[in-house]
């Protein structure tokens, strides 16, 4: 997987409005002019960067799981994101699914393998900041038909978890939505926090 400094920038168009609301927003929002030409971000409050802006790195593990902009069609985020508060470290993982590393969806129509390659991925994730279950904090866990698959949902997760000998568990919110993808039944975010050493 290419590092960041190799990261490949891919060229896109500023996307032009489609509307006359459309337009107004992206005007109030700074991004275009008056006269419809693009600005740029530093000339709009909000924008820029902060002056004291706190250190981010985006978490990678690419051995299991591809870099979102590195689909046919990229997309816009990062798997997850560290930073540093004083002598703690928070990772921010964004929703994480039955992905692999050429970022095709595992386990099509099994919900439970699905899930499994899931924690597998976050596990990853995780491991790639030196965190592991023991520091994550909250879950949001989307289920794509929740009636149907949370008892398999509730089963796997308590089975992992008590496998891991999480005490106490994480906080955790499970909710129905429609996913990115029709062949993906399940998705989880995560926050984990641990302590860093200073030197």
């Amino acid at each position: 997987m290419p590092g960041p400094a190799s990261r490949t920038v891919v060229n896109v168009a500023i996307i032009q409005p489609k509307s006359t609301p459309e337009r107004e927003e992206m005007t109030a929002l700074g991004l275009l002019a008056e006269d419809g030409t693009l600005r740029p971000p530093a000339l709009s409050a909000g924008t820029g960067p902060s002056p004291a802006r706190i250190e981010r790195r985006a978490m990678k593990a690419g051995d299991v799981l591809n870099e979102a902009y590195e689909y046919a069609r990229p997309s816009s985020f990062a798997r997850g994101i560290r930073f540093d508060l004083g002598d703690k470290t928070m990772l921010l993982i964004s929703g994480t699914a039955s992905v692999d590393e050429a970022g095709l969806t595992v386990h099509a129509g099994d919900f439970r393998a699905q899930l499994w390659r899931t924690y597998r991925n976050i596990t990853a994730l995780l491991a790639s900041e030196g965190a592991t279950w023991h520091d994550m904090v909250r879950t949001t866990c989307y289920l794509r038909d929740i009636e149907r698959d949370y008892r398999d949902f509730n089963e796997v997760r308590t089975a992992f978890f008590t496998w891991l000998g999480l005490d106490p568990l994480p906080a955790s919110t499970g909710i129905q939505a429609r996913l990115c993808r029709e062949d993906l039944l399940v998705e989880i975010e995560a926050i984990a926090v641990f302590g860093r050493k200073q030197g």
